[in-house]
């Protein structure tokens, strides 16, 4: 009897172990299959009702894929940045950013579900998103307000709206005000309409954006 409790010991210990988060991507589609790629492993097809690594396939599509983990269910599309699934605790509620050569922080992130790379710009009221990017994205940018903005080149026209979702690592927020810029930029801003949910703390090359509710 002793060593089945000490299994059920042993087992019962690994099941109150926190599941940790997990970044999945999808590499691609082949023969209803979906092609994951976890934490930067080689690329695995996975049919569905099938798992790799934890994360268990739920459909297979054209150009996307259904998979469940710990949590809840996400959607992989092809082509867009790793989606952090799985794990709980800091779970929704906090970000890890790094700073790069030039002191920036910047992450992937998701746009309405698309990808892009995202900037934090504390000066900013708002998130801003260049034209082009917008038009990827699939924005209705044309459908808000129009705004005047001041640029280098004078006073041009740019949109404000609503954005569905803006998710950056296990962190999203929904409703959030952005402006669409006519100009192109290099990444998005993420301005005060996002930031001020969080609670920002930095030491040295690290940032810690903390939801506040």
């Amino acid at each position: 009897m002793q060593p089945l409790l000490a299994c059920l010991s042993a087992a019962l210990a690994l099941a109150c172990l926190p599941a940790h988060a997990q970044n999945v991507a999808l590499a691609g589609i082949l023969g209803g299959k979906a092609l994951l790629v976890v934490n930067g492993s080689a690329p695995r097809g996975v049919a569905a009702g099938e798992s790799h690594l934890g994360v268990q396939v739920i459909s297979v599509g054209r150009d996307e894929a259904v998979v469940d983990r710990a949590n809840g269910r996400y959607t992989l599309r092809l082509g867009e940045a790793p989606v952090s699934v799985g794990g709980n605790g800091s779970n929704g509620q906090r970000v890890v950013l790094k700073a790069d050569t030039r002191g920036h922080f910047m992450s992937p992130g998701l746009i309405n579900g698309r990808s892009t790379q995202v900037m934090v710009d504390t000066g900013a009221s708002t998130v801003a998103i260049g034209r082009p990017d917008a038009q990827r994205m699939g924005l209705k940018f044309e459908e808000g307000q129009p705004v005047m903005m001041n640029t280098a080149n004078g006073t041009t026209q740019g949109w404000r709206m609503r954005l569905d979702s803006v998710r950056v690592g296990d962190v999203e927020l929904r409703g959030v005000d952005a402006i669409v810029t006519p100009q192109p930029m290099p990444y998005v801003l993420l301005g005060n309409s996002f930031l001020r949910e969080f609670q920002m703390s930095r030491s040295g090359d690290e940032m810690v954006l903390l939801k506040r509710h």
